[in-house]
């Protein structure tokens, strides 16, 4: 072999060599990269809810920028599982809305980090996770912490998010805001009533104006109408109601069969719910079938046309919009037939006055009648 071929030979070599120790070096690259990536996700916070733990959640704290009418502050609503039932605790005692804190346990579980952001404290501002921004989520098992959650900002990453007792900025997926920062009012039970109105059998309203009283028998309703004198005295039910509107009664069973608060009354507001028949009116709904006496009072306005209103036996003093209060407030018209008249164009559809045909014309041949099929 001559110098030349010697040569050749001696880059092929080399030229195989680097190819080999390339395909190793990228072989490795991957493998390690591999490794990484598992590495990376393996040291991911596990934030959701267990599974398990669903049904055994007995309390969450949600502390967040509550919004009350025009403002938001700061405040710690929670929520505590006492039996089958759960109760708000704080900041007031009252029955909590099952199906909202339902669909909030349940986003626990769909909680997952993807990727970490900063493995230090440094950056908590930035992303609204410090104490102070954030909104701050505590699960509890009995005694036991199930989740100890801080969320901030939320953007084109996902959504920001740290883990109480540990250090890091995270993105998660699975987070709706919406489930954990509600008005207090939205975590409250609003049904105020509940019932079938084919399962109605009378309906009574008093208010000033005086005292309605409604009856069904089979499928129809009748009513009787006794107005109150100058003194405010009731005297004997009108002889007749001509303009009485059935339809008018099925309306305001349908506002009340399944009454809800719109709000709640504040401590200590003016209710007139002490003398409901003169402020506002008193709804009573008597069942069939032993299904016993719904009484709903309603007393005075609390803002805008909305009324303060209360049902009995239960002391919660709700709010009801002026769509359902109206009804106890009612006169005698709300119940009555329209007296608006038909107001359908009496020319519509035919000739308008002074449009007949212009002197020296004649209708085209074949249109001299009414379309075929109709009589004049």
């Amino acid at each position: 072999m001559n110098t030349e071929h010697k040569i050749y030979a001696s880059l092929a070599l080399l030229v195989a060599l680097g190819a080999g120790l390339w395909f190793t070096q990228k072989s490795k690259d991957k493998e390690w990269s591999a490794h990484s990536a598992v590495a990376a996700s393996a040291d991911l916070p596990a934030i959701a809810l267990p599974k398990d733990d669903t049904d055994k959640v007995t309390k969450v704290e949600l502390t967040y920028d509550a919004k009350t009418g025009d403002k938001a502050e700061k405040k710690t609503v929670t929520l505590e599982k006492k039996g089958d039932a759960w109760e708000v605790t704080k900041p007031l005692g009252a029955k909590a809305n099952a199906a909202n804190v339902k669909s909030l346990v349940e986003n626990l579980r769909d909680l997952k980090v993807k990727e970490v952001i900063d493995r230090s404290a440094g950056s908590y501002a930035q992303y609204d996770l410090a104490d102070d921004k954030a909104v701050h989520v505590v699960a509890y098992k009995g005694d036991a912490k199930s989740a100890d959650l801080y969320f901030g900002k939320s953007g084109s990453r996902g959504q920001m998010v740290r883990v109480g007792g540990k250090d890091g900025v995270y993105v998660a997926t699975g987070y709706s805001s919406y489930l954990y920062t509600r008005e207090l009012k939205n975590w409250r039970e609003t049904s105020v009533l509940k019932f079938e109105d084919e399962n109605v059998v009378s309906a009574d309203v008093t208010n000033k104006i005086g005292a309605f009283s409604f009856s069904k028998n089979g499928d129809k309703w009748s009513a009787s109408f006794t107005k109150r004198d100058k003194d405010g005295k009731l005297g004997d039910p009108a002889k007749k109601w001509e303009k009485f509107d059935e339809g008018k009664v099925k309306d305001m069973l349908r506002a009340y069969k399944s009454l809800s608060a719109e709000d709640f009354a504040e401590a200590g507001a003016d209710t007139g719910l002490d003398d409901a028949a003169s402020n506002g009116g008193v709804v009573k709904v008597k069942l069939k079938d032993n299904g016993g006496e719904l009484t709903v009072k309603v007393g005075k306005v609390h803002k805008g046309t909305s009324r303060f209103a209360v049902k009995d036996g239960d002391p919660t003093v709700v709010v009801l919009s002026s769509w359902t209060a109206d009804w106890a407030t009612a006169d005698k018209a709300k119940f009555e037939k329209s007296d608006k008249k038909d107001t359908k164009d009496p020319h519509e559809g035919g000739m308008p006055p002074g449009m007949g045909m212009p002197p020296g014309m004649q209708m085209p041949p074949g249109m001299g009648g009414m379309p075929g099929g109709m009589d004049e």
